[in-house]
């Protein structure tokens, strides 16, 4: 039995009137998170958030990732706020750079990105706790902003990030780390040093994504999984061979969840390759130890 928690992606190429009966889905299974995407084109995050928080009783749903730039912090703090009301406790928001290629194709790049993921960062965690914001900074400029409905239970605000200064940063500024796919468990140890060099609290949680596609047939997993290894491994700049996945059989994939775990990952989000993604994902639970919640 394993103590870490289980979260399930919802693609974002999956169609939007799925997530519904997707969430109640897999909340039956026993997980504990579901992550919703925001990429450009795809689908927005809070909405996507909103259709699974209401369709659904206990699950948490994280947000991975609302770009910075594409977001007032004085609105994201507002939306957040909304949510976190309704469904005390339920909510995760993952806040990044954004890819810069679609920032920039939007007009929304950013002179200072680090600069502007700390300032968006910092005033969105302050107006959750129901402060008055005044910031001058270097790509934010709030003037005397405060929530009339802060939530009694602020959600935590995580950074999902990748490179080493942005890692230190969410040390530094973030309740918690988004770790993208691809990421094995010695990347996700030099994750934590990071942070912690950052200054993270020792409640600071990493959640790692991870690509998973289950099956008695090596060669089949390998040809489901080929393009999402090999199209990140070149966005990480890594072979496909080293772009880590958790697959191969139930036990197998199981037995990958449990390295990230050992490593420091608090949460293991598995992002499902492949046909009948929740019949794939209960044997990876049975395989773990979790029973399912009728």
């Amino acid at each position: 039995m394993t103590n870490v928690r289980i979260g399930v992606m919802y693609d974002r190429d999956w169609a939007p009137e799925g997530l519904p009966g997707f969430a109640r889905d897999v909340e039956a299974l026993g997980v504990d998170d579901l992550w919703v995407v925001e990429d450009l084109g795809w689908n927005g995050g809070i909405s996507a958030a909103s259709l699974a928080l209401g369709a659904t009783e206990r699950l948490r749903v994280g947000i991975g990732i609302m770009p910075a730039p594409l977001r007032s912090p004085a609105l994201l703090a507002m939306e957040l706020a909304t949510l976190a009301r309704v469904f005390p406790g339920r909510l995760v928001a993952g806040i990044g750079h954004g890819v810069p290629e679609w920032m920039a194709s939007v007009g929304v790049a950013a002179r200072s990105p680090l600069a502007l993921l700390e300032e968006t960062i910092s005033s969105v965690r302050a107006l959750l706790r129901g402060e008055r914001v005044e910031l001058e900074g270097r790509e934010v400029r709030l003037a005397d902003i405060q929530l009339v409905h802060p939530p009694a239970e602020p959600p935590p605000v995580v950074a999902g990030v990748v490179r080493p200064r942005s890692l230190e940063l969410s040390g530094r500024v973030a309740d918690g780390t988004l770790i993208a796919e691809g990421h094995g468990p010695h990347d996700v140890e030099s994750a934590r040093a990071l942070v912690d060099k950052g200054g993270a609290s020792a409640d600071h949680a990493l959640t790692v994504l991870a690509f998973c596609s289950v099956g008695d047939d090596a060669e089949q997993v390998a040809r489901a999984l080929r393009p999402c290894v090999e199209g990140h491994g070149a966005w990480l700049g890594r072979s496909p061979e080293q772009v880590f996945t958790v697959s191969g059989t139930a036990e197998e994939a199981a037995q990958r969840v449990r390295e990230l775990e050992v490593a420091g990952a608090g949460t293991v989000v598995l992002r499902m390759v492949g046909p009948e993604p929740v019949r794939q994902l209960g044997k990876v639970l049975k395989a773990l130890g979790r029973q399912a919640r009728n």
